[in-house]
């Protein structure tokens, strides 16, 4: 208790030092509101501030420092009013310290417990562990909760009032206030966010508690406050190998932020196995790529001339011109594919399910079992809109606004329109760099530089993803666009189904326009040229392009780590650089206007950016756009776990910068999971299995190879031992074609990759018997792969609780224990009451 005590004071003596008081020096700054004082709009702020007083809070006016137009309000919440509407809001807080219950086999496994521990103190510490001793806010809390009543308050821990009730508390008490004052007489004029849609107000946000830099080291002095600490031991660069102290983030930033730190953590240490298989899987390539059979054949056929892969300025190409790609293929496409395809969809299921396991164990850490969301208020649009249809709430009683049925489906179908509408802008965005693939390619072929000339096809592609990663990035921008006039368009009742419908919105339209020239390349690009003699042209007039000689997967591997690393380029710069930017320009304009003046710090904060209207969206959608790249085409590039892990390592720290030092504090929401992004994240899994099975069956060459090897190689009628079954696979995947029907002067044959009857056969060019055997094997690779597959993931979802059965058992326990303690601290109370008074006492309920 005296520790607990002596961080209290602490607490009160950083926001002392901050200037985080009233004139008085005695009462805390709680939430801080900001208006331009050339705003007429001075009757509703005079209304809703004298009706902010009749509530109990108290208001400061004090004018900025550097604009002499700001003028800030700084509230306190008072300890009976902080006390009333804790009781309304049903907030839990500590009354009485745990006691843990042991059962017998915990004490049995006691001695082996200890044997443990003593090994893991004479092992050196982990280095990633965090040092506890640096984090007093960090120790658990040892006392169990219940919500908070005035009747009776003699039951809770109340050491000081001042700092009873956190920080994120009071500013979400404060904040639940605002939302319910009136402004203006009527039903619909309540709010702090409608005052800033009119321009009452300009901003509403709880201050940060401090500087987050001292001139004094952290490790003499301490910190200075919770967002010193948080910037020193978290969002440095220096702390990228450290866990993080989610207990102080959701002390700080509240449970639903605290809750995605914890996701991206979970996610990116779930990266770990998935990158360390990858690099094996890559590695066993590179270490067998002399050794393969294809390979060695393709560099070895020197005699093998390739038919002209473009009209006019292509010529005959040698087989073994394309050693190097054959190699680089393989790296890709090699015996340990497929079994790293199944391993990705297992291991996205195991990420999924071991996820809900990690948030049960927070919530109940974080006391969130038993919260409630609370009703939520109607968006002023809404209101706005349908203010004369009105419908009894079930829940509150009370008449409110009314969207009828007939509007609702009316507006949803024309939201529907325009998502297939911007879907088929992103086709037609792709088809256009087809057609620019097309019309290039000749004239790479004629390029005056050599080195171009003789590598035509990679330059092609090379400068086609970088034309599609600029259409990509620009799209962007006007989906976002597209996306908030849909999402108005439908006029959702409450903020979460506007954010819910805003998100899935957003995703569709990225994850189409990221994915959508992938999907090409790896399921339509040379699958529909013909053959030589009758190739298939676009428009009657540009020859459809052809894989490479040694096949389409090094095209898609170029496509997927361009876009990948270019895009976590792109995004890791505007979400540091932008506001970076902003706030140096924001500084050099105070530092211009005015000299030698202490800035308050609720003044500071108002320079910072505020956080993005979108809340987390942005966040989340980044990381779960990262996700479908790392699981939906996993087999054709398995250095996908391993980019997107060194990306999450940067983006932990830079979105912890972001938030300590960049951006004004947000209000501490509270939420108990992820949100809608969950649901997302099972269908991108269920995703990822087709179309990992589609690309190691249509994309990769395992399939063509698989049925070479056990039906028409050395190994199909008899087996010996040392003999490599792949013997000939080459020779045996490339058809023939006599070049003097191309009228070009020339006679022999070419070859060209497909499976048809040779210009002598009774059917020339006709799909042989082999086709249609690899066609079979490849549905039928299809269909048992996914069962498999699914299969698996279901069983293991199946195996896999979502509370652990210890955490379950604790958490009845403890409602258990509750009821006992609150009875004897009621029986305890009576007693007192009664000793006082000179009543005899009894020991059981009078």
């Amino acid at each position: 208790m005296a520790e607990m005590r002596g961080e209290r004071e602490n607490d009160m003596n950083y926001i002392a030092s901050s200037g985080l008081l009233f004139k008085d020096g005695k009462k805390r700054i709680d939430y801080i509101l900001v208006y331009r004082k050339s705003n007429i709009q001075y009757d509703k702020r005079n209304t809703f501030e004298k009706n902010l007083r009749a509530e109990g809070l108290m208001l400061e006016k004090e004018p900025a420092v550097a604009n002499s137009d700001i003028m800030f309000i700084k509230i306190h919440i008072p300890w009976d009013t902080l006390c009333k509407y804790a009781e309304r809001l049903n907030i839990r807080m500590p009354f009485r310290k745990k006691c843990y219950y042991t059962d017998r086999r915990s004490k049995s496994m006691g001695s082996v417990q200890n044997y443990f521990r003593r090994i893991k103190k004479w092992m050196a510490q982990n280095p990633m562990v965090l040092d506890k001793s640096a984090f007093p806010n960090l120790q658990e809390s040892d006392c169990y909760t219940g919500p908070f009543s005035r009747a009776r308050i003699h039951h809770f821990i109340i050491n000081n009032k001042d700092t009873f009730f956190s920080n994120a508390t009071r500013s979400r008490i404060v904040y639940h206030m605002l939302q319910h004052t009136k402004y203006e007489n009527g039903i619909s004029k309540v709010g702090i966010c409608k005052l800033i849609n009119n321009g009452s107000y300009i901003a509403a946000f709880p201050p940060h508690e401090g500087a987050y830099k001292s001139s004094q080291p952290i490790k003499t002095h301490g910190p200075q406050n919770n967002r010193h600490l948080l910037y020193e031991r978290w969002a440095r660069w220096g702390m990228w190998y450290k866990h993080q102290p989610l207990d102080l983030i959701r002390l700080y930033f509240g449970e639903k932020i605290g809750l995605y730190f914890a996701w991206l953590g979970w996610y990116t240490g779930m990266l770990i196995p998935a990158a360390l298989v990858g690099l094996c899987v890559f590695f066993y390539g590179i270490f067998t790529m002399n050794g393969s059979q294809v390979s060695q054949e393709i560099c070895k056929a020197t005699e093998v001339f390739m038919c002209p892969l473009c009209d006019k300025n292509c010529s005959l190409q040698r087989l073994n011109e394309s050693c190097i790609y054959a190699k680089v293929t393989y790296l890709f496409d090699n015996g340990g594919t497929v079994f790293f395809a199944i391993f990705m969809a297992i291991w996205a299921t195991v990420f999924l399910e071991f996820w809900k396991r990690r948030r049960s164990t927070l919530t109940y850490t974080w006391d969130l079992i038993e919260w409630e969301e609370e009703e939520e208020t109607l968006r002023p649009q809404f209101e706005a809109k349908y203010y004369k249809m009105e419908r009894v709430n079930p829940i509150s009683g009370k008449p409110e606004p009314h969207q009828p049925s007939s509007d609702k489906i009316t507006r949803l179908l024309v939201s529907i329109s325009g998502i297939f509408f911007m879907i088929s802008l992103v086709i037609t965005a792709v088809f256009a760099v087809v057609v620019y693939r097309l019309v290039v390619m000749e004239q790479f072929a004629s390029f005056k530089w050599n080195f171009i000339k003789q590598h035509w096809q990679f330059a092609t592609s090379a400068a086609a993803v970088c034309i599609n990663f600029v259409i990509i990035m620009a799209l962007n921008l006007a989906y976002e666009k597209i996306a908030y006039l849909l999402t108005n368009l439908e006029y959702p009742r409450t903020e979460s189904e506007w954010e819910n419908s805003f998100a899935l919105k957003m995703f569709l339209f990225q994850f189409v326009n990221l994915n959508s020239s992938i999907f090409y390349i790896a399921f339509f690009l040379g699958r529909f040229v013909g053959h030589p003699g009758n190739y298939n042209k676009l428009f009657n007039r540009w020859r459809l392009e052809e894989c490479h000689p040694s096949g389409c997967l090094i095209d898609l591997c170029l496509q997927m780590g361009v876009i990948m690393f270019l895009k976590q380029i792109w995004n890791n710069f505007m979400e540091l650089g932008y506001p970076l930017i902003q706030n140096w320009w924001s500084r050099h304009k105070i530092k211009r206007g005015i000299q030698d003046a202490s800035i308050p710090q609720w003044e500071n904060d108002w320079n910072l950016q505020p956080m993005n209207i979108h809340g987390l969206m942005d966040e989340y959608l980044e990381m779960v756009l990262q996700f479908g790249f790392t699981t939906i085409f996993v087999a054709a590039f398995p250095l996908a776990p391993l980019l997107a892990l060194l990306n999450n390592i940067i983006e932990i720290r830079l979105d912890a910068y972001k938030f300590v030092t960049q951006w004004r504090r947000p209000l501490p929401a509270r939420a108990t999971d992820i949100g809608i992004w969950y649901g997302i994240l099972e269908g991108i899994g269920i995703l990822a299995v087709i179309t990992n099975a589609f690309v190691i069956a249509i994309t990769s060459d395992y399939i063509p190879r698989f049925v070479y090897e056990y039906k028409y190689g050395p190994c199909a009628s008899r087996f010996e031992y040392g003999e490599n079954c792949l013997k000939g696979y080459v020779n045996n995947s490339l058809s023939f074609f006599d070049l003097s029907e191309l009228g070009m002067g020339k006679s022999g044959y070419c070859r060209y990759r497909d499976y048809r009857g040779p210009p002598w056969s009774s059917k020339p060019y006709e799909f042989t018997l082999q086709y249609w055997h690899i066609l079979a094997a490849r549905l039928a690779f299809i269909i048992v792969f996914e069962h498999l597959v699914f299969g698996i993931k279901s069983f293991i979802a199946y195996l896999i609780p979502d509370v652990p059965k210890n955490l379950y058992d604790r958490i009845r326990r403890e409602k258990y224990l509750v009821q006992e303690m609150m009875y004897e601290a009621e029986l305890e109370h009576l007693q007192q009451q009664r000793r006082k008074s000179g009543h005899p006492v009894h020991h059981e309920w009078p």
